[in-house]
């Protein structure tokens, strides 16, 4: 039960110093590549840029991304590669969409092989899927260099170009190959029918029985950025809990070691190009601390406990309702494949969700109450080593927000990297940390008080509330997983009978996951921008050490301090209620 997070948090940990170097070497350019790759580098390099610049251009490129996938998607009928003949997404659903892969958080409001064609997932789909996870990396790249004081915060074109060819597109032709050898399907046929040795076992059409359609297609293109890129969207509805995307418990260990990697190594590439690696340690040892503390937690309440709908019974023992005939020795089975062990579920939730990625290989909506609080816990600190790029930068902001509060206590102005915190750079960290909860707690108190929430949820009371509350905590992270059993899914535009308040969901999560993305990214690099400017001040007794054992402990205060009780209302009222059970008011 437990060598299984075990040894995904000790390959991943020792891969990553390895692999935080190559990065390192890579965002510095300190590399010779081919010369037909050096001709295209060069002919992207429009010159040093300014943070101001690195913002506009990162900007614009975006907006190129989202109105891409909007056309693709919008024209899908009309384009090729479409086998299943595949019709055209609700105009919300396709913006929806866009804005889902443009930001890196991969949302579903639809069901891959039932709304979206071959040509889709590999366009739309999977072209953003490698430069929107490019983003965040380069978004990092510029605040490192501000940090360590560089002119200028490099050339976001360069940038992406360095982060696609020269890493995840390496990496992504390796996993392909060992997922290809694990079972993951590619192909660009379209959906087999098979006959059922039960005849009629699918149903009828008019006295004939109906073959059982067989969705597959180029799969193992799309699964390797989905996790290395920590996107999450799923080729198929049920993501990483369907055999054609995770086979197996080895392709299930890959795939976690997957979404781990570049989280963990960035922070090695951190202090590589700082040249203060102690400084990364500390760093490092606090997200680990609670990454661990994530998992165990996870397992503890899950994966050791019975699910408490299913033992009991109506004499009074428990909370279920009825005793069922459910073998609980192995935990609680709901909404688990058990082909990847007992603490796979648990495990996998733990680290799609400290990392933003949204990749699931279980129903979190089965998860017991106070097990579901480690994915909410995950997107609401939203820095458990997170997303790669952007997951360092929201720590960055947890630290400078702890360098003020400590400089406060003694009395000293705050420092950092030998640069003074004054109050610009305070405003800035303050307007990335707070965007958070308010694109969280504002949107999912608006729609749990009227139609748009109460209607669309699959349980009533806290666990309902829950719900609302994850999709909104998943959109504001750019983590795009699901609670599930909200009836928030359109489909296709010639749908007569949609899910009456899906056109809300769309529109009110597209826009969480636009200003959630992009506030939080642009406000760190204009601190860094600002630090960069300011003349170093003098190491003395007196300054605060960012690289010791007692630095660690005022970082994690802070994030446990100021991040998690912004949230702890809102987990009273959602999982802690449901573990409570009724409360005779």
């Amino acid at each position: 039960m437990w060598i299984h997070p075990l040894l995904i948090v000790l390959t991943t940990a020792l891969l990553s110093i390895p692999v935080g170097f190559y990065l390192a070497k890579i965002i510095d350019g300190r590399y010779r590549a081919p010369r037909w790759l050096a001709w295209f580098e060069n002919r992207l390099n429009t010159g040093p840029q300014d943070w101001k610049a690195y913002v506009v251009s990162l900007l614009l490129f975006n907006t190129v991304m989202f109105v891409v996938a909007f056309v693709f998607l919008s024209l899908q009928p009309l384009l090729p590669l479409n086998p299943d003949s595949k019709g055209m997404l609700a105009p919300t659903t396709i913006f929806n969409t866009a804005a889902s892969f443009l930001t890196n958080t991969n949302l579903q409001h639809y069901s891959g092989e039932q709304h979206l064609s071959y040509f889709s997932q590999l366009t739309a789909i999977l072209w953003n899927m490698f430069v929107s996870a490019a983003v965040g990396f380069g978004a990092l790249a510029a605040v490192i260099r501000g940090l360590r004081g560089d002119p200028n915060m490099g050339n976001f074109y360069v940038d992406m170009w360095r982060c696609v060819v020269y890493v995840f597109l390496p990496a992504s032709l390796i996993m392909g190959v060992l997922l290809m050898g694990a079972g993951v399907p590619m192909t660009l046929d379209g959906a087999e029918q098979a006959s059922t040795i039960q005849p009629g076992s699918m149903g009828t059409d008019k006295g004939e029985p109906q073959p059982q359609v067989i969705a597959r297609g180029p799969v193992a293109a799309v699964i390797p950025i989905k996790h290395l890129g920590t996107n999450g969207g799923g080729f198929f509805g049920a993501n990483g809990a369907h055999p054609y995307e995770n086979p197996s418990a080895w392709s299930n260990f890959l795939e976690v070691i997957n979404i781990l990697i570049f989280p963990f190594s960035l922070i090695v590439a951190f202090g590589r190009m700082l040249g203060n690696l102690r400084h990364a340690a500390v760093i490092y040892g606090v997200m680990m601390l609670l990454f661990v503390t994530m998992i165990g937690w996870a397992i503890a309440w899950d994966t050791l406990q019975g699910n408490p709908a299913l033992i009991g019974g109506a004499g009074g023992e428990g909370r279920g309702a009825r005793a069922l005939p459910v073998d609980q020795d192995l935990g609680n089975l709901e909404g688990k494949e058990l082909r990847y062990g007992t603490s796979a579920g648990a495990t996998f939730a733990a680290a799609t969700t400290a990392v933003t990625c949204g990749s699931v290989n279980c129903m979190h909506d089965s998860l017991n109450p106070l097990a579901g609080l480690t994915p909410f816990t995950g997107m609401w600190l939203n820095c458990v080593f997170g997303g790669k790029g952007v997951g360092l930068i929201n720590l960055l902001v947890y630290l400078v927000v702890g360098v003020f509060l400590a400089g406060l206590m003694v009395g000293r102005t705050p420092e950092y990297l030998g640069k003074k915190i004054e109050a610009r750079e305070m405003k800035l960290a303050m307007l990335a940390l707070l965007i958070h909860p308010i694109m969280i707690l504002g949107p999912a108190g608006l729609f749990a008080a009227c139609n748009w929430g109460a209607k669309a949820t699959n349980n009533p009371g806290a666990h309902g509330f829950s719900e609302i509350l994850y999709e909104f905590s998943s959109a504001s992270a750019n983590n795009g997983s699901g609670f599930e059993g909200l009836n928030d899914t359109y489909g296709f535009n010639s749908n007569p009978d949609p899910a009456p308040y899906s056109p809300e969901w769309d529109i009110a999560t597209g826009l969480v996951m636009l200003l959630s993305r992009f506030i939080p990214i642009i406000a760190p690099i204009a601190l860094a921008s600002s630090l960069a400017r300011k003349k170093p001040t003098p190491f003395t007794a007196g300054t605060l050490r960012t690289d010791t054992l007692t630095f660690s402990f005022v970082l994690l205060g802070t994030i446990l301090l100021v991040g998690a009780l912004l949230f702890l209302p809102a987990a009273m009222l959602g999982p802690v209620a449901e573990h409570l059970g009724p409360i005779p008011f």
